[in-house]
């Protein structure tokens, strides 16, 4: 079992220290879905919905929460975002948020990258629940990170 990193000698939460780690390229991608009623699909196909263009609020709200991570998620360390991008779909009954992020540093940005994704998510939700509040926020999920000491990784890889 690895020794978890946040937590010192007496088992107490701390932020780790990074400051010996390289900074190095980081990238990451977090994909959430938003299971919908057809109501909301609806709604979302004939741009109807009352409070909106949903796809751009949800994109900005996604990219204002990774750009918070650090004020929602105590021990995130705060990060230069070189680049956020939260891409939305829609897929049959559910609409299907991806969001990457980017930074040059000494610590990844997944926390980021599931953050941007899950507050799009709750965007959804909220510009939504006017027409039917049985949406079901689903499967939120590291798709894959790229760089730092622990290299590459993918979730296809892990199947």
């Amino acid at each position: 079992m690895s020794k978890l990193t946040h937590l010192n000698t007496c088992g107490e939460a701390h932020m780790v220290d990074v400051s010996d780690k390289s900074d190095t390229a980081r990238t990451a991608i977090a994909q959430s879905q938003v299971q919908l009623t057809a109501e909301i699909v609806a709604a979302i196909s004939d741009d109807s919905l009352p409070k909106g263009d949903l796809l751009a609020t949800a994109r900005i709200a996604g990219i204002q929460g990774a750009k918070k991570c650090s004020d929602l998620i105590p021990l995130c360390h705060p990060l230069p975002l070189s680049k956020i991008t939260v891409d939305i779909e829609l897929q049959g009954q559910s609409l299907v948020i991806t969001a990457l992020c980017k930074t040059t540093g000494k610590t990844g940005v997944e926390m980021e990258a599931l953050t941007a994704a899950s507050v799009a998510a709750l965007t959804v939700y909220d510009m939504c629940k006017g027409i039917d509040k049985g949406m079901i926020i689903g499967e939120t999920k590291l798709l894959n990170k790229t760089g730092g000491k622990s290299g590459d990784w993918s979730a296809e890889a892990q199947v």
